[in-house]
């Protein structure tokens, strides 16, 4: 029989000391716990009222480099504690390029969840009709910024335009022009193939020229759409030009469509000068027989369905009318007074341009 020394602690016993455990670990739990809500759930800045903050984050860009530009716009307000909690999250990878708007007051929760989402700021980018790739190409430069040079580069990439199933040897003239909502950070293919995708839509494959005498293939649909566009600023008469430009092609004719040569003098557009007409090149239908070569721009969905679906008039010659539109001619005699009246109608212009003065 056992019996207590005196004066020493009896032992605890079994129970009792997995009691203390329980509790050390209850504690412990709870510390973790407040730690974790304190590193995710508290406010950034909460004293701070911003809105609109944009953050741009390149690919490539490692991840010290983001939490310090999020810190520097004061979207996070401690660079440690954003760090742990993207490490405990697992978010470092996930976060997605792009360009993000935030406010003040959001937790690192929020942050951190909105950068892995790809919740994205758009930017609504609407690319006019009749614009050239050089055009685009530095016009989403600014928006988005793109390198405009590997824009260009891949447009004349004749690989790259057989992949996206174009049988052409470019894409000018498949970038079809609409309004957009493209992200700061994407590709310079993204943006092509979203542009060619979208051509595919509005001018798919069963569309094909309904003028059997000449039976124009696609791509010369696409180079007779973009001769349209850029002639005409009245949809009604989309189909009139298509119809003139078919009859010349027919009788052997030149085209002598200015737009052409706009296309080729490097200060345009302006008011041609004679001797623009004479510039040596095969996109200068003054000098050469047939279509240009390629498409001189990016027409619109109009240009595109007039250029399959010309009207049945018997026009050869056209002149501006001083108003946007033309006047039509079937025989060169006609051209003559319709020219004449638009000489009459500019002197008229210039001269009250110059009693304003």
């Amino acid at each position: 029989m056992s019996e207590n020394i005196q004066g020493q602690e009896p032992l605890p016993s079994k129970k009792s000391r997995g009691r203390y455990l329980i509790i050390l670990m209850l504690i412990g739990m709870t510390c973790i716990g407040f730690g974790l809500y304190w590193v995710f759930m508290t406010p950034n800045f909460p004293d701070v009222e911003r809105e609109g903050i944009l953050i741009k984050i390149r690919s490539g860009m490692n991840f010290n480099e983001i939490a310090t530009q999020l810190q520097q716009s004061q979207v996070i307000s401690d660079l440690n504690s954003f760090k742990l909690a993207a490490n405990i999250s697992r978010s470092i990878q996930k976060i997605q390029a792009g360009k993000y708007e935030f406010s003040t007051g959001l937790t690192n929760w929020e942050v951190l969840k909105r950068l892995t989402n790809g919740k994205i700021h758009l930017e609504k980018i609407t690319i006019p009709e009749g614009k050239t790739c050089h055009f685009i190409a530095s016009f989403l430069q600014n928006k988005i910024e793109i390198d405009s040079v590997k824009f260009i580069d891949l447009v004349f990439d004749s690989s790259f335009t057989h992949s996206l199933g174009i049988d052409a040897p470019a894409l000018e003239g498949y970038l079809y022009p609409d309004t957009y909502y493209f992200n700061w950070g994407m590709s310079e293919k993204q943006c092509i193939k979203a542009m060619v995708n979208l051509f595919r839509q509005k001018f798919p494959e069963e569309i094909q020229d309904q003028d059997k005498e000449l039976a124009l293939t696609r791509h010369q649909l696409v180079i007779l759409a973009s001769l349209i566009e850029g002639e005409v600023q009245i949809d009604s008469e989309r189909p009139l030009v298509s119809a003139l430009y078919r009859n010349r092609l027919k009788k052997g004719m030149l085209l002598q469509a200015c737009p052409t040569v706009q296309y080729i003098i490097p200060d345009g557009p302006r008011r041609l000068l004679n001797k623009d007409l004479e510039i040596d090149s095969p996109y200068n239908t003054y000098i050469y027989p047939g279509l240009p070569p390629g498409p001189i721009n990016n027409p619109g969905v109009a240009s595109l369905m007039a250029a399959a679906y010309p009207e049945d008039v018997p026009y050869l010659y056209m002149v501006a009318r001083g108003d946007g539109g033309h006047n039509f001619s079937r025989s060169f005699s006609g051209h003559v007074i319709a020219k004449q009246q638009f000489d009459n109608y500019r002197r008229e212009v210039n001269r009250e341009k110059r009693q304003k003065r």
